[in-house]
């Protein structure tokens, strides 16, 4: 049998590929059935100098300011796949196998530098100058699942902020960065940067010569270069979902909204939504960031897996935000199984509360479709809703602020409705 996919996809519309003078990103994350995804919000911090900071698996300095973040995260790990700052940045990580060899033993994963660029990065380009800075002093590598079988991988970004956009793809400590100013792109499980450079590792192009990976003449292509010549199976089966992405948001384009948007990382024929065997779309994100600046950038999270059988809702960052702890899963300290060694030879129920009723919610629709479908369908109607308010507050008609508290508000009414 074929082996399945095992990322996921990120996603971009900018002007004129919006409907509105909008930038819109989405990204699905697809793990492990049973890896919870929590979603935690951090605010802005001053640390004292020399501070250290412990990342998933490896320490390294802190910086003396971090910009607030809402993540979207495996609840093992610190980093996480998906976030914004209150900057208007947000970062996707998708995860690549290239020429360049694994590293061995822990460094900083991807979804470590996808965390510290959107703590440190006050726009798309000052975050991909982070990433790429900490790339090349402490590597990438380390387990990338909470599973004791060996797996690890390569990454690559979408950077995305109020004016454009970044698609930066590593190979190793080597990178290669693209910048977006217009219409649509999507990143995969694959190298998907041409000979487009924008940006590049100072000796990228040395290092593909002394690998063989290029001749020196003619068009330098860094998926060519560093592309491995045998893929594993699921990165070549990735390649349908990339290229399905890419024909939907070139279906949609210039009409892509946030809704538009959920309706692509709900698709599930293309495989961007995510069902099979034992992986599956854990969490999804959709962001949208206005041009104008005196608008607020509205993120919209599920919290839950399988967006076709769960809802968005918005988080707009405010200095009262209340904190919803109800999507936010239990802690273990040090007797945690992915601080302890020998690593997660165990797992503890990283369930949070919300994930909790939703998995119950799903149970009521498959032994009871009919009440299943219309505790659905009025949750669907509570996203419209949400949706509705968050137009009417982009074009004027009601204040931001009145929705610092929204997120709490929805997902303490989804539970509501599961009970």
């Amino acid at each position: 049998m074929a082996e399945a996919p095992m990322s996921c996809d990120c996603f971009v519309s900018l002007p004129p590929g919006s409907l509105d003078d909008h930038v819109i990103f989405g990204k699905n994350s697809d793990r492990p059935r049973d890896e919870v995804q929590e979603v935690v919000h951090y605010p802005a911090a001053s640390h004292p100098p020399g501070a250290t900071l412990e990342c998933t698996f490896t320490r390294i300095p802190q910086v003396e300011r971090t910009h607030a973040v809402i993540l979207s995260k495996p609840a093992w790990m610190w980093g996480a796949e998906m976030g914004a700052n209150d900057q208007g940045v947000c970062i996707g990580n998708e995860a690549v196998w290239t020429r360049e060899p694994l590293a061995a033993g822990e460094a900083l994963l991807g979804m470590d530098l996808v965390r510290l660029g959107l703590e440190r990065g006050g726009s798309a380009c000052a975050a991909l100058a982070v990433i790429t800075s900490l790339l090349e002093q402490h590597g990438q590598g380390g387990q990338c699942r909470e599973d004791p079988e060996p797996f690890s991988y390569h990454n690559t970004f979408l950077l995305v902020d109020r004016s454009e956009a970044w698609v930066l793809e590593t190979a190793g400590k080597l990178w290669a960065a693209q910048r977006v100013s217009e219409g649509v792109r999507n990143i995969s499980n694959q190298l998907s940067i041409g000979a487009e450079l924008t940006a590049e590792h100072p000796e990228l192009r040395g290092a593909a010569r002394a690998r063989g990976c290029w001749d020196g003449e003619g068009q330098f292509s860094f998926s060519q270069a560093f592309s491995p010549e045998e893929p594993p199976a699921r990165m070549e089966l990735a390649k349908q979902r990339y290229h399905a992405g890419a024909a939907l948001l070139r279906q949609h384009q210039g009409r892509i909204t946030a809704e538009v948007m959920m309706s692509i990382l709900r698709d599930k024929p293309s495989g961007i939504c995510m069902d099979s065997g034992n992986f599956c779309t854990t969490g999804s994100m959709v962001s949208v960031l206005p041009r104008d600046s005196s608008l607020p950038c509205i993120h919209f999270f599920t919290a839950t897996p399988d967006p076709s059988r769960s809802i968005f809702k918005p988080f707009v960052f405010s200095d009262c935000s209340t904190p919803v702890l109800r999507v936010v899963s239990p802690r273990f300290g040090p007797d945690d199984p992915a601080k302890t060694q020998p690593r997660f030879q165990s797992k503890v129920d990283r369930r949070h509360e919300l994930y909790k009723a939703h998995q119950v919610a799903l149970g009521t629709m498959e032994t009871n479709p009919d009440v299943g479908l219309a505790v659905y369908e009025i949750l669907r109607d509570l996203e419209s809703q949400c949706l509705g308010e968050i137009s009417a507050m982009l074009s004027g008609e009601i204040p931001g602020d009145e929705l610092g508290d929204l997120f709490f508000d929805c997902v303490d009414a989804e539970i509501k409705f599961y009970q």
